[in-house]
């Protein structure tokens, strides 16, 4: 079985097809801004074909992407509580200062909380970071950060964002890899943050559904930016969550 990459777009899926031919798994990819795109600490993950209150009632502030404007510090550990238990990961601002310091706001906003990890492919990597309120999507799938040059390489444990084919096409969307992925260094996948703490706990996230529409039976982006965590839940129960992300010391 083939892995594919974390994409983002209907355009880079085509893309991905035509690198499976020549290549043993497809990169990391999004959905992009024209269809599909490639988080209070609650105390349980919320329970399957409902929800917790909408991300744009508990955190207003994610309705405005224009909020995403702080600096992260050199380096600083961002701790993600999940269905699983915890992991910590740690972001090195020079590795990659675009995405440390998208990442950074969007843990401070409360972006990741609630959300799912909507794919998980075993022996290539995990992706999250599609927010389960439609209205927060509908803000942020064209709120892009401008590319970082990739210094480091994605090996297992580490963290980059998402995109689609296209330059400057990150928004939200990250995956860890579970495997030395050095083949999506060339592809822009600039690696800004590693898994410290609990990669057991990363390890352990539901992967039964496997790859997502169309090329798989897992979630499909375009529904999940569109109908959020409704769709998730109901659809795909087994999906482990995040309950709470936080910048810790």
């Amino acid at each position: 079985m083939k892995a594919s990459l974390p994409l983002a777009s209907v355009s880079l899926l085509a893309s991905l097809a035509l690198a499976a031919c020549s290549k043993a798994t497809p990169e990391p990819g999004q959905s992009s801004s024209s269809g599909a795109e490639t988080t209070a600490a609650a105390s349980s993950a919320p329970a399957p074909g409902g929800s917790a209150a909408l991300a744009s009632v508990l955190h207003p502030a994610l309705l405005d992407p224009a909020n995403a404007t702080d600096t992260a510090p050199d380096v600083y550990k961002a701790k993600f509580t999940t269905s699983k238990g915890a992991f910590v990961v740690e972001v090195h601002r020079d590795w990659a200062p675009h995405g440390a310091d998208r990442f950074y706001d969007l843990v401070k906003l409360g972006y990741f909380d609630d959300t799912r990890f909507f794919r998980a492919v075993d022996g290539f990597m995990v992706q999250f970071g599609i927010n389960g309120d439609p209205a927060v999507n509908a803000k942020w799938q064209s709120a892009n950060v401008t590319d970082d040059p990739v210094k480091g390489s994605n090996k297992r444990g580490f963290m980059s964002f998402a995109q689609t084919n296209m330059p400057n096409s990150r928004s939200t969307q990250v995956f860890i890899n579970y495997a030395d992925n050095a083949r999506l260094d060339g592809m822009r996948f600039a690696p800004f943050a590693e898994v410290v703490q609990g990669m057991d706990i990363v390890d352990s996230l539901y992967k039964g559904y496997g790859e997502g529409a169309p090329g798989g039976m897992g979630p499909d982006q375009g529904r999940v930016q569109a109908q959020g965590n409704a769709y998730l839940d109901k659809s795909f129960p087994k999906l482990d969550a995040i309950k709470h992300a936080e910048i810790v010391n």
